[in-house]
């Protein structure tokens, strides 16, 4: 039986109690009681549908019972079911080392079968979803709805039959690239830009995506790939989780208002990335000049693999920069419906993404009701929260479907 809009079950009081510190933070500096119920209710009564999280990765190096609440990481199943989280798209994260030592391909299927395997072990928890009318019918079975997506097209391997492969193991969404530029596109944070945006190779990926009905993501694509790939479209595409560049000037990572407006304009949508550094200028700034200086550092003492990665952990733990604050992803999530409207935007929280960079008030997955309460305390209505938390993007999810059953049958 569902408890989808069973308030008794999500009072202030429950969330308090079973909430991390930054989801605290509602309840201790005082709420509009009437305004967090309409929250709590909205929160389990609409889809919620979380564009990118990358659980897989972080329980690929530290094994855990995600059915169960964890003591690190920002998602597990009791944490999601009370923040009201329905459905996530989980990424299958492929380092960019892949790309030359070989083996994406084989790391992509042992991570998809991993998630195959928490449906199989705890199926009334979690449930795989292929399609938009998937994700609505597992709606209200209190079981989290996992859509598999790749982040990083390295696993294509420059075959475009691997796109078919993962396409039918549950794949509905590439991340083209991530840091570094791949045999497909280049990189906003590789300064090289292999490809001058798209490689021969990568135009044919994005019609083979479009004609199986994948989501063709830019998140992380470089600006001249970005539009390359809005030239090449027949479908919408998403920017799965990226935030605005108005914030964060000069971070190519997010996206400026132009690509914004013709992501919009193709009937695509950005998912706000929660992360601090995405949605905070100054907690940016920090950010970038603690990446540059550590990088130096890293050259100068001429530090790889292990010795490297566990001298970036000491560092930033012994130079901490600032949060961001829910305000931030609300004043993100404003300036996009201020210029393409309230139909192209939607979360991409980066949950387990960015290190636990996160705003206060949105720590973890069972925060979403705290967005929720912002939005409605920043006036949008329930038809407005409704398109934010899902509708949008699975609107864009089933158009991508049709362009790919119509190029599929020649039309």
């Amino acid at each position: 039986m569902s408890n989808k809009g069973n308030v008794a079950l999500w009072t202030p009081a429950v969330i308090l109690a079973g909430c991390l510190t930054g989801c605290q933070r509602q309840v201790a500096d005082g709420i509009d009681a009437e305004l967090w119920k309409r929250a709590t209710e909205l929160a389990h009564k609409h889809i919620i549908i979380d564009g990118h999280q990358d659980v897989p990765y972080q329980i690929g190096k530290k094994r855990q019972d995600i059915s169960k609440r964890t003591k690190t990481g920002d998602f597990d199943y009791p944490r999601a079911r009370q923040g009201g989280l329905d459905a996530a798209l989980m990424a299958v994260y492929v380092a960019p080392e892949y790309e030359e030592k070989g083996g994406a391909l084989r790391f992509a299927d042992e991570t998809i079968d991993m998630m195959e395997g928490w449906a199989r072990r705890w199926p009334d928890k979690f449930v795989l979803a292929k399609s938009p009318a998937e994700v609505r019918e597992q709606f209200g079975e209190e079981r989290v709805s996992i859509v598999i997506a790749v982040e990083n097209g390295s696993p294509i391997e420059g075959n475009l039959a691997n796109i078919k492969h993962l396409y039918d193991r549950g794949v509905r969404c590439i991340t083209l690239v991530h840091s570094v530029d791949n045999h497909i596109c280049d990189s906003s944070f590789d300064t090289k830009a292999k490809w001058k945006g798209l490689s021969p190779f990568g135009r044919e990926v994005v019609a083979e995506m479009n004609r199986l009905g994948m989501i063709v993501d830019v998140s992380h694509a470089s600006d001249d790939a970005f539009y390359q790939i809005m030239e090449l479209s027949k479908a919408p595409v998403a920017a799965t989780h990226s935030s605005c560049r108005h914030f964060t000037p000069g971070w190519m990572r997010n996206m400026d208002d132009e690509m914004i407006k013709l992501l919009a304009a193709n009937g695509g949508i950005i998912q706000i990335n929660f992360g601090s550094m995405f949605v905070n200028g100054e907690v940016n700034r920090q950010f970038r000049d603690r990446r540059r200086h550590v990088a130096e550092l890293i050259k100068d003492k001429g530090l790889e693999g292990d010795d490297k990665e566990a001298y970036i952990k000491k560092y930033a733990r012994a130079h901490p920069v600032g949060e961001a604050d829910i305000s931030d992803v609300v004043a993100n999530i404003d300036h996009v419906v201020k210029l393409v409207g309230i139909d192209h935007v939607g979360l991409g929280s980066d949950f387990d993404g960015v290190g636990g960079h996160l705003p206060d008030g949105l720590k973890d997955v069972s925060c979403y009701v705290n967005l929720v309460y912002e939005l409605l305390k920043a006036g949008y209505t329930q038809e407005d929260v409704g398109k934010i938390c899902s509708d949008n993007f699975l609107r864009v999810w089933s158009r991508v479907e049709r362009t790919g059953a119509e190029l599929r049958a020649g039309k």
